[in-house]
C-alpha cells in the first residue's frame, strides 16, 4: 500500500479503542488531503494488498466505525461496490470499497475540468446536453440547443465557439444538474464536486478555437467522443494527437450506439483499440461494461496515464449513461495537495482567455489563475500591451461557475470584474500578475520542436501560428540551429519572432504551431527578454500606466 495517494487498505475496523480511533481519524484526514477531498477505503484488504474479506457481522461493524470516523472529520461516505472473496471458510466473506468525500474548508466544491473533443457530428454537444440537463435527446438534436451560443450554431447544428457546461455531484454521489429547474448557483451550492465540461468545436475550420480551448483552459482530462456509425473519421485522429501532444489524459466515449447494430459498435471499438495500441500511442484500452468496470477504470485512469477507458453509450436511449456518471463521480483530481500548495505560495499570475463588457459591471475578464492567490480588491498589473508596457488595475469582484467568490486559488478558473478599465487595452493572451513580479516579456524566443507534418521543407522565413498556453500569435522562423531546413518527423531548436507584439512566455511551456497542413509541437527553451530599466518604473508616465 502506498503511503501517499488517496487509497487506504483496511482489514477491519471493529470496536477500536479511543486511542486507535483518534489515530484512524488522523489517517483519514491525511488521505482526504492527499486526494484533495476524496479518499477510497478498501475494507477487508491487508496492507500488502491481500484480499482477505470479512464476515457479514465484522463488515457491518467496520462500516459503522467508518461512518463514525467520517462524521468526526465532517465527510460523507458512499459504498462503491461489494465483492465476495473465495477464501477457505464456510462463511461467505466480503470486501467493500467505500468513497469518502469532504469538501476542503477553503473552497466550495472540488473542481475538475474536462475538455470534450471529437469529429464534427459525433454527438459531443448532445451528450453534454443530456448529462447537464438531465433529459434524453429526441434523436434530432433537442438536447444540445441550450448549449449553443450563436444563432448560426443553432441553424447549422455545429459548435463554433467554446462553451462551458457544469455537472455537479453531491456528497452521496448523486447527480446534481439543471433537471429540477435549478439555476447554476443552486447547482454550485448543493454539489460537493463540480465537473466543468469545455465543449469544443469538432469541425476542421474551427481547429484554432479547439487548440485554444485545450492550451489555455488547462483541462484536467479530455473526453474524446466517437460516433459508433462513422467510426474514426475526420478530425478524430487530429484531436487524439492534440490531447497526447499536450499530455492531457483522455478517455473515449462511443456515442450513438442506438443507431447501429452490435457488430458495428464492436467494429468501432476494435478500430479504437487498434489505434490506441499503436507504438505512438502505447495506451491500454479498457472497455467499460458494468458499474464495477467504471469504478476500476476511474481509479486506474488516475494512477496510470496509459490506461484509456472506453464507454459505449447512447444519448437517445440513455444506454450505459449511468456508467459514465459513476466514472465521473469517482474520478480524482490529478495534482496532489502538495503541488497545489507549492503553486499557491508563488506570486499571483492570471491568464486572460476571454474579455467581456457587462452592463453596470464594466469590463470582465475570464481565465485561469496559474499560480498564487487572488483576492477581491487586489491591485495587479496587466500586459504586455502592444508596446510592451504593463498597466495597473484593481480586481473589483470574482465569480466562479456563475456564483460569487472572495478568494481564487491556483489552478481555478474564474471571471474577474475590473470596473471601469478600458476594454480596448486588453486582448486574449495577456497576463495579470502581482506588481512585484517584474514579468519578463519577449518577442524573440527559442523552442525545441518536432515537425509532425509538412508538405515540403520547413526553413527560415516561414510563418506559423504559435500557441503557447493562452498566447496565440503568428511568428516567423528566424533561424534553425544546426540545419538549413527541416522535414517531417525531424527535431531541432528553432528561433521564432512574434510579428505583432511581445508576449509573456515561460521557459518549459508547451508549444504547438500550425499553418495550413503544417503542424508541430515542442517546448520553449530560451527567451530573449526585452531589457528593463534599472529603476523598474518610468517617472515620466501618467499615474495610470506602469512600464517595465
Amino acid at each position: 500500500q502506498a503511503e501517499d495517494g488517496n487509497i487506504e487498505y483496511k482489514l477491519k475496523l471493529v470496536n477500536p479503542s479511543q486511542y486507535r480511533f483518534e489515530h484512524l481519524v488522523t489517517q483519514m484526514k491525511w488521505r482526504l488531503q492527499e486526494g484533495r477531498g476524496e479518499a477510497v477505503y478498501q475494507i477487508g484488504v491487508e496492507d500488502n494488498g491481500l484480499l482477505v474479506g470479512l464476515s457479514e457481522e465484522e463488515m457491518r461493524a467496520s462500516l459503522k466505525t467508518l461512518r463514525r470516523m467520517a462524521e468526526k472529520v465532517g465527510a460523507d461516505i458512499t459504498v462503491l461496490r461489494e465483492r465476495e472473496v473465495d477464501y477457505d471458510s464456510d462463511v461467505p466473506r466480503k470486501i467493500t470499497e467505500v468513497l469518502v468525500r469532504k469538501v476542503p474548508d477553503n473552497q466550495q466544491f472540488l473542481d475538475l475540468r474536462v475538455a470534450v473533443l471529437g469529429n464534427v457530428d459525433s454527438g459531443k454537444s448532445t451528450l453534454l446536453g443530456v448529462l447537464t440537463q438531465g433529459e434524453l435527446d429526441n434523436g434530432r438534436g433537442r438536447a444540445r440547443l441550450n448549449l449553443f451560443r450563436h444563432l448560426h450554431e443553432i441553424q447549422s447544428g455545429r459548435t463554433s465557439s467554446i462553451s462551458f457546461e457544469i455537472l455537479g455531484f453531491n456528497s452521496k454521489g448523486e447527480v446534481v444538474n439543471y433537471s429540477d429547474s435549478r439555476t447554476a448557483e443552486e447547482i454550485c451550492e448543493s454539489s460537493s464536486k463540480m465537473i466543468t465540461f469545455i465543449d469544443l468545436a469538432g469541425h476542421h475550420k474551427y481547429l484554432k478555437t479547439t487548440i485554444f480551448g485545450l492550451t489555455s483552459y488547462c483541462p484536467d482530462f479530455a473526453m474524446l467522443v466517437v460516433s459508433a456509425n462513422t467510426g474514426i473519421a475526420g478530425t478524430t485522429r487530429e484531436h487524439l494527437g492534440l490531447a497526447m501532444a499536450l499530455k492531457v489524459p483522455f478517455f473515449i466515449v462511443v456515442s450513438k450506439v442506438d443507431l447501429c447494430s452490435k457488430a458495428t459498435v464492436e467494429r468501432t471499438v476494435k478500430q479504437l483499440e487498434r489505434i490506441l495500441k499503436q507504438p505512438g500511442c502505447n495506451k491500454l484500452p479498457l472497455l467499460v461494461n458494468s458499474d464495477d468496470d467504471a469504478v476500476t477504470a476511474a481509479q486506474q485512469f488516475a494512477q496510470s496515464p496509459n490506461i484509456t477507458p472506453i464507454f459505449t453509450l447512447s444519448s437517445v436511449s440513455g444506454e450505459n449513461l449511468d456508467l459514465l456518471k459513476v466514472f465521473l463521480n469517482i474520478l480524482p483530481p490529478l495534482t496532489n495537495s502538495k503541488e497545489q500548495e507549492e503553486l499557491m505560495q508563488q506570486l499571483t499570475e492570471f491568464q486572460v482567455d476571454e474579455i467581456y463588457t457587462v452592463p453596470e459591471v464594466g469590463t470582465v475578464v475570464g481565465g485561469t489563475l496559474s499560480s498564487g492567490i487572488c483576492r477581491e480588491g487586489e491591485s495587479l498589473v496587466v500586459g504586455p500591451t502592444d508596446d510592451g508596457k504593463f498597466l495597473r488595475l484593481k480586481v473589483c469582484s470574482i465569480q466562479r461557475n456563475r456564483s460569487a467568490c472572495r478568494v481564487l486559488r491556483a489552478g481555478q478558473a474564474a471571471t474577474l470584474a475590473l470596473g471601469p478599465f478600458d476594454r480596448s487595452l486588453l486582448r486574449k493572451g495577456m497576463v495579470m500578475v502581482s506588481p512585484e513580479m517584474n514579468p519578463t516579456i519577449c518577442s524573440v524566443f527559442e523552442a525545441e520542436i518536432v515537425l509532425l507534418f509538412h508538405a515540403t521543407t520547413f526553413r527560415k522565413g516561414f510563418q506559423v501560428t504559435v500557441h503557447v498556453g493562452n498566447v496565440r500569435q503568428t511568428a516567423i522562423v528566424e533561424k534553425i540551429h544546426g540545419k538549413d531546413k527541416l522535414r517531417t518527423g525531424e527535431k531541432a531548436v528553432v528561433c521564432f519572432r512574434f510579428i505583432k507584439h511581445p508576449e509573456y512566455l515561460k521557459v518549459g511551456a508547451k508549444l504547438l504551431f500550425r499553418e495550413g497542413v503544417t503542424k508541430g509541437i515542442g517546448h520553449v527553451t530560451d527567451l530573449q527578454a526585452i531589457t528593463t530599466k534599472e529603476n523598474g518604473l518610468e517617472e515620466s508616465l501618467a499615474p495610470g500606466q506602469l512600464s517595465f
